[in-house]
């Protein structure tokens, strides 16, 4: 439904919001960004787990593999304090971003 590079600039933020709920595996942190967006955006596997990957290796998100009986293993991803710091740095700046397209927008409708 949106652009490939309307997306990229905002999907970590969007996963970081996901994990300030608290720790959970990819599938789930799909199944929930789908769930927040009324089914608007959906990410393929390959590009998720890309995402994790990087957002591990930059040290935002913290990747603990977990075992259950009868289930099979899985890795469960947390917010770093740097993740937490990085969520409300974007978080604020998106706002910023977001109000002033709003604007620029809206005054060419006045």
């Amino acid at each position: 439904m949106f652009t490939t590079d309307l997306k990229r600039g905002s999907l970590e933020l969007l996963i970081l919001s996901v994990l300030d709920a608290g720790p959970r595996h990819g599938y789930e942190i799909g199944k929930e960004l789908e769930r927040r967006s009324g089914g608007r955006l959906e990410l393929s596997v390959s590009t998720l787990y890309s995402l994790l990957y990087r957002m591990e290796d930059r040290g935002r998100i913290k990747g603990r593999w977990v075992e259950k009986k009868g289930e099979r293993r899985r890795c469960y991803y947390t917010l770093t304090p740097a993740g937490t710091r990085e969520l409300a740095s974007q978080t604020h700046e998106w706002r910023a971003f977001a109000a002033m397209v709003d604007e620029v927008l809206g005054a060419g409708h006045a």
